[in-house]
């Protein structure tokens, strides 16, 4: 029996430059995986492409900047360039700039995308290929996956464009998120981290709907999404998180070991004046005793955050407040950004602008005051067994992360010596040496 061998055309290969937070990244992987479905490959870079796409980020004027470069760096590799993501909605301010993009999209407005990449390269089906895997094309590692709980925020902070952006809370039905959840782990994924823009506010928009999940009916809320996560079998780590009472009920999953003791918490400031002026939510004096009550349930409770110095307003005093108040709070992980004025923002209206240089100041103040803070707090786990998961090995040894270390944002973990394991292993390790930020260890074998 003989017969004709079916010969595959190269498939359209699309490049990507996924800018912004985890919450863009995972924009750019939903439309990856429709592209991926309809025959389209990834381009490992936009000189070996057949377009780009840039998924922009919009929140910072120096975010936009960023944006505006790599559009430029995509035209001139390239030539063909799809513009999405929070910059998307100022098009104007691109097409100024770039008039030659072929397309201006704002934040997932996938379907607009796809036909964007349809105008610019036709797609080429081929029914004969498994295209997709079941979970889904990410464009993280293997072992650990952004799992996205709900679209925009409620809140109306001063300093932020994002509900102009994405709009209002739109949360996800639960039982879709813990299937996709299901996916990720059946794919391999051994860390789960959970996003939005206020991860604590899941199911207000939905009134906590009444789902079902493998026969059982379910509220549609943070305790019983992180619960039914919990039953997976992964690292489940939340970000960011207002410090509602609602996560008063989520940290004893933190204490029986069913999620990560990891609390990503965007504090932004410690005045109360400026916490007024900023419009914050859970803006209160009892957020230390919060902590407090935390802690004492969970012990081993890691929480980091950001916050921002020189909003308009903030005098001196101000500032000391927020250096007192760090030194009580004792957060292990913490990051500072002089306050910078956002096209849009209320904020921008506000009267006593801080100047440059004494942003600068308080900036280097800031990030010193907490550096002792966390060197101190690092040193305390010197003898301690801590679980790492393995993100890298080289010939040097393997690079992890413990559980109080988010991917990107935290310290890591190093494991000298140790070239026979693998991305993805969950060890444990006793700690020897630590320095503000990082952790040194010795595996303990079993």
């Amino acid at each position: 029996m003989t017969g004709t061998a079916k010969i595959l055309k190269p498939a359209p290969r699309i490049g990507l430059v996924s800018l912004g937070c985890p919450k863009a990244l995972v924009d750019s992987e939903r439309i990856m995986t429709r592209l991926r479905a309809e025959g389209y490959e990834l381009a490992p870079t936009s000189e070996g492409a057949d377009a780009v796409i840039v998924n922009t980020c919009g929140f910072l004027d120096s975010a936009k900047a960023e944006s505006l470069e790599a559009i430029g760096d995509a035209l001139a590799e390239n030539g063909k360039v799809i513009v999405t993501g929070c910059m998307g909605k100022d098009e104007k301010s691109i097409r100024t700039i770039h008039p030659k993009v072929l397309s201006v999209t704002g934040p997932h407005q996938y379907e607009a995308v796809i036909n964007a990449v349809h105008n610019a390269v036709p797609p080429q089906h081929e029914p004969f290929v498994d295209l997709v895997p079941p979970e889904g094309i990410r464009l993280t590692p293997r072992h650990y996956a952004y799992l996205k709980i709900s679209e925009g925020c409620n809140n109306r902070c001063t300093f932020c464009i994002i509900p102009s952006i994405r709009g209002d809370l739109v949360s996800r039905p639960m039982n879709r998120v813990l299937a996709e959840a299901e996916k990720l782990v059946k794919a391999g994924v051994r860390e789960l981290m959970v996003i939005s823009q206020d991860t604590s506010a899941y199911g207000v928009d939905t009134r906590y709907a009444d789902v079902d999940w493998k026969g059982q009916t379910r509220k549609s809320n943070l305790l019983e999404l992180t619960s039914a996560l919990g039953d997976m079998g992964v690292w489940v780590r939340l970000h960011y998180v207002y410090p509602y009472p609602s996560v008063d009920h989520v940290i004893p999953l933190m204490a029986q070991g069913k999620i990560l003791p990891y609390l990503d918490i965007p504090f932004q400031h410690a005045s109360p004046g400026i916490l007024k002026a900023m419009k914050r939510p859970a803006n209160n004096g009892k957020v230390l005793d919060r902590i407090k009550a935390w802690r004492d349930i969970c012990p081993e409770l890691t929480i980091r955050s950001t916050f921002i110095v020189g909003f308009p307003g903030e005098t001196e005093e101000d500032f000391e407040d927020m250096l007192e108040w760090l030194e009580q709070a004792q957060l292990d992980r913490v990051g500072c950004f002089k306050y910078e004025p956002v096209e849009g923002a209320v904020a921008n209206a506000l009267p006593d602008p801080v100047d440059e240089e004494t942003k600068d100041e308080r900036w280097t103040r800031f990030m010193e005051h907490q550096r002792q803070i966390s060197e101190q707090r690092m040193a305390r786990k010197i003898g301690s067994l801590q679980q790492v998961i393995i993100d890298e090995v080289d010939e040097d040894g393997a690079i992890g992360r413990s559980t109080g270390d988010a991917p990107d944002i935290d310290g890591n973990v190093f494991l000298n010596g140790e070239v026979d394991l693998k991305a993805g292993d969950i060890v444990t390790a006793r700690i020897e040496h630590a320095d503000d930020y990082d952790l040194w260890g010795e595996l303990v074998r079993s």
